[in-house]
């Protein structure tokens, strides 16, 4: 174990403001929920937690200091002049009258202690990590009995066509397994998924944290999301849109014809039910269908000389006074 104060990157006769100072800030640095992808951050920041439980400890400090206990909080060993063995995790209290007469009195290492509020520290900085207050993660003799390991953030791209139809996402998990995840009805963009004890694994062989699967809908070539509805723009042809008729409409579930009434002006939105993402409470959104009108990509004589006539004979206004 390196030396405390080396560890947290401050000087031996640092105040304590100074000390929490620079164990929030490592903490926030290699917290491994952060750092899903950097295997050496978890021993950094088990290191720090360490570290922090000695010297955010009066105490321990104290003995530290004094050369009682080393950066793990063990007591010291040494051997006296005589060859008799002897802990500096005890000291002198006083000579009390002749040869071997010193009282001794235990340094205080051996049980749980409260480094300076240690879990309401990480509780604080580290409580948005997972959506909530949870437990410390650092792996270090400062706790009692066994200890969770850390929760890992995974995320999982998924199609639309997937959360139509129910499907399932594979998702690898930090034991190297891959698995697939069954996409609830009605999961949306940022839903995340818990599977208990698939996260990281305990030092101290405790329970594993639990694996939160982030859900995160794909760019469609043709859709757009909103909510439990769905949006489609659908070109239309200047004779579909003046005289209407039937068109041909792609859907998650496979194309439908939708009728295009006469006199359909660029815009405008038609709504076909049930044909949008499935929701949690049962059933399904809608399909929303923007119609756009697209002249040929050609100029057209004979259509530019009937604009002209009809400019001429029937003039009519798109535009309101607001434009005015």
């Amino acid at each position: 174990m390196r030396d405390p104060y080396s560890i947290l990157g401050i000087s031996k006769n640092a105040s304590e403001a100074e000390i929490k100072s620079a164990f929030r800030t490592l903490a926030k640095k290699y917290h491994p929920d952060q750092n899903t992808d950097d295997p050496k951050a978890k021993e950094r920041f088990s290191e720090a937690n360490q570290a922090y439980e000695i010297i955010g400890d009066k105490e321990k400090r104290a003995q530290f200091d004094r050369g009682e206990i080393d950066g793990e909080g063990k007591p010291k060993f040494y051997g006296g002049p005589g060859g008799d063995g002897g802990f500096s995790g005890f000291r002198n209290a006083g000579h009390r009258g002749g040869p071997g007469g010193f009282k001794f009195e235990q340094g205080s290492h051996g049980g749980q202690q409260d480094a300076g509020g240690f879990d309401d520290i990480l509780n604080d900085i580290l409580g948005g990590f997972g959506g909530g207050k949870r437990r410390s993660t650092g792996e270090s003799n400062f706790h009692a009995g066994p200890t969770k390991g850390a929760d890992a953030n995974i995320m999982a791209r998924v199609t639309l066509e997937d959360l139509t139809h129910h499907g399932k996402v594979q998702v690898k998990l930090p034991s190297g397994k891959t698995v697939n995840v069954k996409i609830p009805a009605g999961t949306q963009d940022g839903d995340k998924i818990r599977l208990k004890g698939q996260g990281f694994g305990s030092a101290k062989s405790g329970q594993a944290g639990d694996a939160l699967v982030e859900m995160r809908i794909s760019t469609h070539k043709l859709f757009k999301v909103n909510g439990s509805d769905i949006r489609v723009d659908v070109p239309l042809t200047l004779y579909e849109a003046v005289l209407g008729g039937k068109v041909r409409i792609p859907t998650l579930s496979g194309a439908v014809n939708l009728t295009i009434p006469e006199n359909t002006s660029s815009g405008k939105t038609m709504r076909l039910k049930g044909k949008g993402l499935p929701k949690k409470e049962g059933g399904h959104g809608d399909l929303l269908v923007g119609l756009e009108i697209v002249l040929p990509e050609q100029t057209d004589q004979e259509l530019a000389n009937l604009m002209r006539a009809w400019k001429e004979v029937k003039p009519y206004t798109a535009r309101g006074s607001e434009f005015d």
